[in-house]
């Protein structure tokens, strides 16, 4: 490998018995080159980052290109269905399919508290293998660097991601219109609850999964059935309920959404209920709100739950008050609702 590394270890990071991660005042020499080869190369190993150049050089096919980043500060690293690993390369992927486009090339930057367990480092960016593997996307280029301890929460990572539209379409919030439906792609608050009952050590009776996970390919099933999809979006910080707002307000639209019809799981729900806590505004990470035209709604509710049997129609865009969502109630009542006015859950993603 050439000196100018593609994980850049500038800062140093020699390693002590190989267990943690000491702050290094001066140049890594053969532990660099060690951790490099051991913990980053090992688990992310492709042609590309093979080169060793300070950027990697991409073959992106015909057609127009999307850019995104993201930045992953979730609390704890590790938590039933998932870990920050897995959430920085799903969020990422997930952030290109919203756009309606196939993901193909990630970066990984890793900024990493001194005193971390160097098998934590290694477990994570396993999980972040996987995911990829899983998503179809390759991680081709990266930065690591240490802060001291008790300035990090162990692992922050921030990726970018680069992916094609390959179909001559546009999925954005402009292209809504009145009378589209409006589907969600599973039930919602897993990831939210899961990562709260780990920070919390809650000691739920059964415990409840994220639903951290790649949407590309279920978006892709909707565009290659030819789908007239209008819109994408996916549901993190704030749930569903900001979801919903946020796009109300892009498009100009009213829109109106039926509770019922929102699958929340028994535990989900249970777990809110104790929690005083409110199901629609708890942090998805593997779930996604579509509209598209009525007339396309059934076939496509069909092949969202080909994949998952909870996918739904929940509303319909009207040409209403712009930017108004309205809940019809299970008990045949009528309500706004609003954007969250804050974050439920701190460091959730």
């Amino acid at each position: 490998m050439s000196d100018a590394k593609t994980f850049d270890l500038s800062c140093g990071l020699p390693i002590e018995n190989h267990a943690r991660i000491k702050l290094a005042h001066g140049g890594g020499g053969r532990a660099m080159a060690r951790l490099i080869e051991e913990v980053f190369i090992a688990a992310f190993d492709n042609p590309l980052l093979r080169e060793g150049h300070d950027g990697a050089v991409l073959d992106l096919p015909r057609g127009r290109s999307v850019l995104t980043t993201d930045s992953f500060v979730v609390r704890p690293l590790f938590f039933p269905g998932g870990d920050i690993g897995s959430l920085a390369i799903n969020g990422t992927v997930n952030d290109l399919a919203m756009c309606g486009a196939k993901p193909l090339y990630l970066t990984a930057s890793f900024i990493l508290e001194e005193g971390l367990e160097t098998e934590i480092l290694r477990r994570v960016v396993r999980s972040m293998r996987t995911a990829a593997d899983a998503a179809g996307v390759a991680i081709v280029t990266g930065d690591t660097k240490v802060v001291e301890r008790g300035r990090g929460d162990g692992i922050y990572i921030n990726t970018a991601g680069v992916g094609c539209i390959e179909r001559d379409m546009s999925v954005a919030p402009q292209r809504i219109a009145a009378g589209d439906a409006i589907l969600l792609n599973g039930d919602i608050g897993r990831h939210g609850m899961a990562v709260m009952g780990a920070r919390e050590a809650l000691a739920f009776t059964t415990p409840i999964e994220s639903d951290c996970a790649s949407l590309w390919h279920t978006v892709d099933a909707l565009l290659s059935a030819n789908i007239d999809v209008h819109c994408l979006r996916d549901a993190t910080r704030g749930g569903l309920s900001a979801v919903l707002n946020e796009l109300a307000q892009a498009s100009g639209l009213q829109f109106d959404i039926v509770e019922g019809d929102i699958p929340v799981s028994a535990r989900v729900r249970g777990a809110c209920e104790v929690l005083g806590l409110d199901a629609m505004q708890v942090a998805c990470e593997g779930r996604f709100v579509a509209l598209v035209p009525e007339s396309a709604a059934e076939r496509a509710l069909a092949i969202m739950k080909s994949r998952d049997d909870a996918a739904r129609i929940i509303g319909r865009a009207t040409a209403g008050e712009p930017g108004l969502v309205t809940l019809h109630t299970l008990i045949g009542g009528r309500r706004i609702l609003d954007m969250p006015a804050g974050e439920l859950l701190p460091r959730i993603c």
